[in-house]
């Protein structure tokens, strides 16, 4: 499943919830899948960029 899948399923879940515990722990959730995607999209970039230094190329 996508993260852009598991969000929506989340916002679903948010919307029709009606405890507060249980939506503040979803909307919790959500922010973490966001937090890691984040983290996930700059660790795929610094690898592309140290793939692709000339510094590296001789090695």
């Amino acid at each position: 499943m996508e993260i852009i899948e598991k969000i929506r399923l989340l916002d679903a879940w948010i919307a029709e919830e009606k405890e507060y515990k249980e939506r503040a722990l979803l909307v919790a959730a959500k922010t973490l899948l966001l937090e890691q995607a984040k983290r996930i999209e700059q660790a795929h970039g610094e690898l592309d960029g140290r793939m692709w230094s000339p510094e590296n190329w001789s090695k």
